[in-house]
């Protein structure tokens, strides 16, 4: 049966985006409570355009998968910047309902072209195309890829997030880790301090950032340093590698994210996208 409206049965209308500018605040779903077939999306009044634009998309997001489940949605910077979940997973699934409208991977992919000749100046140029923040953009080269692809965010010089690409995962690539609060490894582009941007990127071993790779292996290390420096991101395109078929630990995986472990110890973090 066809829904009744537009917007789908109960709904008659979802007011225009409206900024808000309250501390703390990101976005806001919300149904008008003297009137249940009205709803309303709120915004971070000073965030820039790009940022707003997927605070929007991902209210949109709450509004077509949970609109069933409450009234009413308040999202915070860590809810809508890495998708951080409760136990029905809602702010992911609203941040990848965002992605896929505002990053199209067919499109994306098809604007990447030959992978092998991916830079960061290529990425900045694909956000500036889909008006996301760069961060977003590299967030869903991620998925796109398929290379061996490790994104690092750092906040504050330690070690935020990181996303692994399918392949990654599959090879069982990833970072090594340390027990307290990680910083970058010396001898990376992470941790020198005097390379505030590498948009070529440079190569080094790839054994310096992931402890099970071979030690012929060799990796391409980019480095993102916004204008504060307090905020760095990191991508490594590491070289091809045979899955590890008879291991299946990475279907279960997710990559790691410093800010669950700070923020369930009472330490939450406060970056943006």
């Amino acid at each position: 049966m066809l829904p009744t409206t537009p917007y789908g049965a109960g709904v008659r209308e979802i007011k225009a985006p409206t900024p808000l500018d309250v501390s703390g605040f990101e976005g806001c779903l919300v149904r008008n409570p003297d009137d249940p077939a009205e709803w309303g999306i709120l915004y971070k009044q000073h965030a820039t355009p790009e940022r707003s634009r997927f605070t929007v998309a991902h209210e949109l997001g709450h509004f077509v998968l949970h609109r069933a489940l409450q009234s009413r949605f308040e999202c915070d910077n860590r809810g809508v910047t890495s998708g951080q979940f409760d136990g029905r997973n809602i702010e992911r699934e609203a941040n990848e309902f965002a992605s896929n409208l505002l990053m199209p991977l067919d499109l994306l992919r098809r604007l990447l072209g030959d992978q092998r000749k991916v830079t960061l100046h290529l990425l900045s140029d694909i956000a500036r195309t889909f008006e996301v923040s760069f961060e977003a953009l590299c967030l869903r080269f991620i998925e796109a890829t398929d290379q061996r692809a490790i994104l690092i965010h750092w906040d504050q010089g330690f070690l935020k997030y990181q996303r692994a690409s399918r392949n990654a995962r599959m090879t069982r690539a990833r970072v090594r880790q340390s027990e307290s609060a990680q910083e970058p490894f010396a001898g990376t582009l992470a941790a020198d301090e005097s390379v505030v941007q590498c948009f070529d990127g440079v190569e080094c071993s790839a054994a310096i950032w992931c402890a099970e790779e071979g030690a012929h292996m060799k990796l391409r290390e980019f480095k993102h340093s916004y204008t504060d420096r307090d905020r760095v991101i990191t991508l490594l395109l590491l070289e091809g590698a045979e899955p590890r078929s008879w291991d299946r630990s990475w279907q279960d995986e997710n990559s790691f994210d410093c800010s669950d472990q700070f923020a369930s110890n009472g330490h939450p973090t406060t970056s943006e996208r």
